[in-house]
């Protein structure tokens, strides 16, 4: 029903921009992922361990200065916004959603514990992907786990290839449907 009330600039230039850039930062993190499964095959200081005297504003945590930093911080706000969507849209938890004016108090204690548990992690998991090298007051790069090859390559290579295998599933199954559209009046 939304759909049908948005104006036409809205359907033929705001949506299509919106879906363009949702595919343009998973892409990203995709490629960033990859090249940080790269670096942990031919270097051990890609491991996500804590950043030893490394003073805030001395040393560029990206490696493409002041744009590779605004990266980041888009990919971080990105990946918390498609973890809580992914979060609040898996089957388990769809019951957690409040409802516009009649929430009870312990749905919202449990979505403030979600979102808490959420936001806690984002931290350790943007570190562990290799999207960011800041290592928070928290000092998120001494868990032992962090220092494990193994854990963190898996992860990464896990990330990367079900990111992938989501994207082209989606891509490739809109584009079916529209063929099917397309072709299926014709036939």
């Amino acid at each position: 029903e939304l759909r049908h009330q948005a104006s036409p600039w809205q359907r033929n230039l705001g949506y299509p921009l919106a879906m363009l850039g949702l595919l343009a930062l998973t892409g990203i993190s995709v490629l960033i992922v990859c090249f940080h499964v790269l670096e942990l095959l031919l270097d051990d200081a890609a491991m996500p361990r804590g950043i030893q005297d490394a003073s805030l504003g001395q040393v560029s945590f990206s490696i493409f200065g002041s744009f590779g930093a605004a990266l980041q911080v888009v990919l971080i706000f990105y990946l918390m916004v498609s973890s809580v969507v992914g979060f609040y849209s898996s089957p388990l938890f769809t019951r957690l959603l409040p409802e516009r004016q009649d929430t009870p108090l312990t749905k919202i204690i449990g979505n403030c514990v979600s979102l808490l548990v959420l936001s806690s992690a984002l931290p350790v998991f943007s570190r562990t992907l290799g999207i960011t090298r800041f290592d928070l007051l928290g000092d998120f790069g001494r868990f032992n786990w962090l220092g494990n090859f193994y854990i963190v390559f898996l992860y990464n290579m896990g990330f990367a290839g079900l990111t992938t295998l989501c994207l082209v599933k989606r891509v490739s199954w809109a584009v079916q449907a529209e063929l099917i559209r397309a072709f299926g009046e014709d036939m």
